[in-house]
């Protein structure tokens, strides 16, 4: 598996993905057409190379994910607002008339702070004074961190689970797993196709939620170092050596996403088994979304196989064992999602079947059909009540009369139908449409 370089996240019925400096958002639409738009990425690592270095960049690429996201998610969610809910408010005027241009910069720095301050004290404050509730029976320090770390990943699984619990968020879970899947499938040398994304794993190192279970276990390590008996103190040193753990965390994830050995795989799994919480398997309209999004930021066969000696066989090679990985989790599941009911209902309003043309249609679902002489014989009665949908069938064949009248040879039933010995039957007497003389017609030859 090589890097890719690409990453990304779920949006309100989309994906975004970024690769270098662009990123693009692709959203499904009411109308279920997919919206996609490409936007330039300002990488200030570049302009300031002092915030390349290790840790602090990690600080950065945190700030400005937490930024981007918000953006993104705001963008995505456009298209589902209620118009009753977009009119302009008098604190929307008396803002712009302030700030001007920069109202809507300075509102999307508002909504960032206030998502710090909840997460602090949800998962930083909350975990805090939950652990000294038991401060008076356990006296070691260490011990008393250990369990507010083992809290705090308790409060996380909840918030997970509830959240998950929401219409919304678990269709945005499946756009992540759908996110997921693209990427796995490049990194995997395989052809951005709906059948090699959907065969592959929806679960990825360099995941966010990978990344957060990181900050909450390296939280553990830094937490035990702090000895001041002060409260507010204790809960201020907590807050400010959050970006140091950000920071550190990101090195981590970073450093397994480019390597691949067993004690990476170990390393990784506790956050691949969280993102069982926060991905769900998407349906091939998802994976639809989610290759536009790729597509519009990543060059596949440039920057994948640019230095492969036999590009074409190493890609064929790679969507083989995908497409074995694939089938061994997924078997032969079909998933779309949409209007998929409603349209069958049209399709079956639009064409009503003669009770002949449904015989023959049962008769191909279940490999089996009739011929010419079948049709006459055929005496089941199809009648449609006006007070009941039910199908009455009259039965008053009697269907031993022919087993009577003439015992059919072996060769005869094999047929299917009556035909004189010893002459060949005729190339029309096999319906073209089933499946049973199809085969019949073949071993005649």
């Amino acid at each position: 598996m090589k890097p890719s370089g690409i990453g990304g996240q779920a949006v309100i019925e989309g994906i975004m993905m970024r690769n270098k400096n662009k990123y693009s958002i692709a959203v499904r639409k009411p109308d279920n057409e997919i919206e996609v738009v490409v936007k330039e990425s300002r990488d200030l690592t570049e302009k300031h190379q002092w915030l390349n270095f290790p840790i602090i960049r990690g600080i950065v690429s945190f700030v400005d994910s937490l930024v981007t996201g918000i953006s993104t998610i705001n963008y995505s969610a456009s298209f589902y607002d209620d118009p009753a809910e977009q009119e302009k408010t008098k604190i929307d005027e008396v803002g712009k008339n302030i700030l001007k241009d920069k109202f809507e910069s300075v509102l999307m720095a508002v909504t960032v702070i206030l998502s710090i301050f909840f997460a602090i004290g949800l998962f930083m404050v909350l975990p805090y004074l939950a652990a000294r509730l038991v401060s008076k029976y356990i006296i070691s320090k260490t011990l008393l961190n250990f369990i507010e770390g083992v809290v705090r990943l308790l409060i996380f699984v909840i918030y997970i689970l509830l959240i998950s619990m929401m219409k919304d968020i678990k269709r945005t879970f499946m756009y992540h797993g759908a996110e997921h899947k693209c990427i796995n499938c490049i990194e995997n040398g395989a052809r951005l196709t709906p059948e090699n994304v959907k065969n592959s794993s929806r679960y990825h190192k360099r995941c966010g939620t990978s990344f957060l279970f990181f900050v909450m276990f390296i939280s553990i390590v830094f937490f035990i170092f702090i000895r001041v008996d002060n409260t507010a103190l204790q809960i201020l040193i907590r807050i400010l050596l959050i970006p140091v753990i950000a920071g550190v965390s990101y090195e981590v994830i970073r450093w397994a996403g480019k390597n691949d050995n067993a004690f990476v795989r170990v390393l990784s799994k506790p956050g691949m088994w969280f993102q069982k919480l926060t991905t769900r398997e998407p349906d091939m309209d998802m994976i639809e979304v989610a290759i536009r999004a790729v597509e519009e930021v990543f060059e596949f066969i440039a920057e994948y196989y640019s230095e492969a000696d036999n590009p074409v066989e190493a890609l064929v090679t790679s969507e083989a064992e995908l497409a074995i990985s694939g089938s061994l989790i997924h078997g032969n599941e079909e998933t779309r999602t949409i209007d998929i009911e409603e349209q069958k209902s049209e399709d079956n309003q639009e064409t009503e079947l003669t009770p002949e043309q449904k015989y023959l249609q049962m008769g191909r679902e279940m490999e089996f059909g009739m011929d010419d002489t079948d049709r006459e014989s055929f005496s089941f009665v199809y009648e449609a009540s006006d007070e009941s949908e039910s199908t009455v069938y009259d039965n008053s064949y009697d269907y031993n009369a022919d087993d009577k009248a003439e015992e059919l040879t072996e060769e005869e039933v094999v047929a299917g139908f009556e035909f004189e010995t010893g002459k060949e039957p005729e190339e029309e007497q096999y319906p073209e449409d089933v499946p049973m003389f199809k085969q019949k017609r073949l071993e005649d030859r």
